[in-house]
């Protein structure tokens, strides 16, 4: 049975996933320095995602992801990655807005939607004309 995770404890798999990715393994500091959150916060995150069986991870030392652990992240990832693609190739939005607006609905969207923005996506980025056809529908807005 999947266990369901909060949106932050997801943050936290994230960001030790994208350190993971660099360097093949985090430290403490460097998921404080990713989230811009304090030690203690991420100590306790850090107990509670091994206490899921999502990280290994001992006081003082590395971080790493188990197997399940990363299933999770890059699902985590990509439907971020999906999103953030959406907003930025599709709406045109300003990516850093992008991706602070992704982060915060990474966390609430269903697969099935998931898969289906995907795939619109997709077929947007394969059909250019479609895209631009839909601007030129759209009616102006002002940038907020």
């Amino acid at each position: 049975m999947e266990q369901r995770l909060s949106a932050s404890l997801e943050d936290y798999l994230e960001a030790i996933l994208h350190i993971v990715a660099k360097k093949h393994v985090a430290r403490a500091k460097e998921i404080v320095q990713r989230l811009g959150v304090n030690h203690s916060s991420v100590t306790v995150a850090l107990r509670s995602l091994a206490n899921k069986g999502l990280i290994n991870y001992a006081p003082y030392e590395v971080v790493t992801l188990t197997v399940e652990g990363k299933r999770v992240s890059e699902d985590v990832a990509r439907r971020h990655s999906a999103l953030q693609r959406l907003f930025i190739k599709v709406l045109s939005v300003d990516p850093s807005l992008a991706d602070e607006t992704a982060c915060e609905m990474e966390h609430t969207l269903p697969p099935d939607i998931l898969d289906s923005l995907t795939d619109f996506v997709d077929f947007v980025e394969r059909c250019p004309q479609c895209l631009e056809e839909f601007r030129r529908e759209q009616p102006r807005k002002e940038k907020r």
